[in-house]
């Protein structure tokens, strides 16, 4: 009889620590740091198509480019002046856009600083058709959409330094928008001969900017160039 009673005895204490290891396992499976359980937790849903994040070239405005030619040091109605009419303008579109700037400098820079001495050097240009070289070489143009192209206007025209950039670089299938800065020229027709100088681009509106604005009127020149940014989707 005391034996049979041992016997159970023996039984229920072995089922009794059997029913207490499984009891420590399961608590330590919950507790485990790393466990798939705390994984999920702990750790935010991750997103299973990064394609639906915005593009960093795209936001920050590197498709499009800035391309300009301006000049200092004597300038008509204003006089000696430290930076160019046309660089300011430049600058206001890069920083209104995100664009990349680019300044056409000329290789070798013959251009006076007198205003009467560098008209009658850009006239002789035009009546040579001359092609100046310039310095450095553009951005890999395959890398833009939209490309804005801006310089002073010279007897009417582009000066002939910008035919050189037309003519040495592929602008096919860019978007091209040309500004001037002047003095009562206006745009002087650069979309319609930049559009004859790239026939395979697509020439949009241009606006124009006197030289006197942007030295002494530059809250204005920045609305300038706002509203006609805007217009083109900016």
């Amino acid at each position: 009889m005391k034996s049979r009673i041992k016997a159970v005895c023996a039984i229920i204490l072995i089922l009794a620590m059997a029913c207490s290891a499984a009891g420590c396992g399961n608590a330590k499976t919950n507790s485990t740091p790393g466990s798939t359980s705390g994984s999920m937790q702990a750790l935010p849903a991750q997103p299973t198509n990064r394609s639906d994040e915005p593009d960093d070239a795209s936001v920050s405005g590197n498709r499009t480019l800035v391309i300009y030619f301006s000049r200092t040091g004597e300038q008509y109605t204003v006089g000696v002046i430290d930076k160019g009419n046309t660089a300011i303008v430049a600058e206001m579109i890069a920083q209104q856009t995100g664009a990349d700037l680019f300044e056409i400098v000329p290789a070798d820079d013959h251009y006076p600083k007198k205003y009467k001495e560098l008209t009658d050097v850009a006239k002789q240009e035009q009546r040579d058709n001359a092609r100046p070289a310039y310095a450095g070489t553009l951005p890999d143009l395959s890398g833009y959409d939209t490309i804005f192209i801006g310089a002073p206007v010279w007897w009417g025209d582009w000066p002939m330094i910008l035919y050189t950039v037309f003519e040495n670089n592929d602008f096919s299938g860019k978007k091209l928008v040309p500004f001037s800065t002047h003095e009562g020229s206006g745009l002087s027709g650069f979309d319609r001969k930049l559009a004859s100088a790239c026939p395979d681009a697509q020439v949009l509106e241009g606006f124009a900017v006197r030289g006197n604005d942007c030295q002494n009127q530059q809250d204005s020149v920045r609305n300038t160039v706002q509203t006609h940014l805007s217009s083109l989707g900016y």
